[in-house]
């Protein structure tokens, strides 16, 4: 956030998926840095970290390995523990609810709705499910995870034709991939996604890329 010139200071909401390192390692450097930080000597407004159950007892986790006191902030942080399909503010004026995905036995899509009616959804990391598609449906913006380019090897992610299947299911007005593996580092993105036919743009998460919606 810091390279790419963004508010981190002024964070609201920080959104937790689930307990692989990849999706959560950052959180506890991340509150170091803020307890620490010049720019966040005078920050007063509440942070939310918000995820599925288990996210407190994990940031305690990191915590207690040298006691670095991260709940002890100059401003009030906040965990909160979602529950499947309840319905909640994450930040003013922006509505959530969290589906789970077939991941880990705590990950969850998220679903965003704001106060002019745009709509994003983040899968999150997943394996197939036409759920996760009905979740998605209509949205102005999809972020899917899209690990491998073909004949995955596990079956907790998902290969480009699943992913590209969920979207056409889905509707969005685009689609944004990522959570890539080093076996897409040789591959033409867009060759083979229009081989596939997705029916809407289909961007490729790349660093530093920004939308708006």
């Amino acid at each position: 956030m810091a390279q790419e010139r963004l508010d981190w200071p002024d964070l609201d909401a920080i959104w937790i998926s689930h307990f692989h390192l990849d999706h959560c390692g950052g959180i506890a450097p991340f509150l170091f840095g803020m307890k620490h930080a010049a720019e966040t000597a005078s920050r007063k407004k509440r942070l939310r970290i918000v995820g599925p159950k288990g996210l407190r007892r994990l940031i305690e986790a990191f915590d207690a390995a040298n006691n670095y006191r991260l709940f002890e902030q100059r401003f009030p942080a906040e965990v909160v523990e979602v529950e499947e399909l309840e319905e909640f503010e994450i930040v003013q004026g922006v509505r959530a609810v969290a589906a789970k995905s077939p991941h880990t036995d705590e990950s969850h899509a998220i679903h965003l709705r704001d106060t002019a009616g745009k709509t994003f959804v983040y899968t999150s990391d997943t394996s197939f499910s036409e759920v996760i598609a009905a979740f998605a449906r209509k949205v102005d913006l999809l972020l899917m995870e899209c690990s491998f380019v073909r004949d995955k090897p596990v079956e907790i992610h998902l290969e480009l034709a699943e992913a590209i299947y969920l979207i056409r299911k889905a509707e969005p007005g685009r689609a944004v991939l990522t959570h890539f593996y080093s076996v897409w580092d040789d591959v033409d993105f867009a060759a083979e996604v229009s081989r596939l036919e997705p029916r809407c743009e289909v961007l490729q998460a790349v660093d530093g890329l920004q939308l708006n919606i």
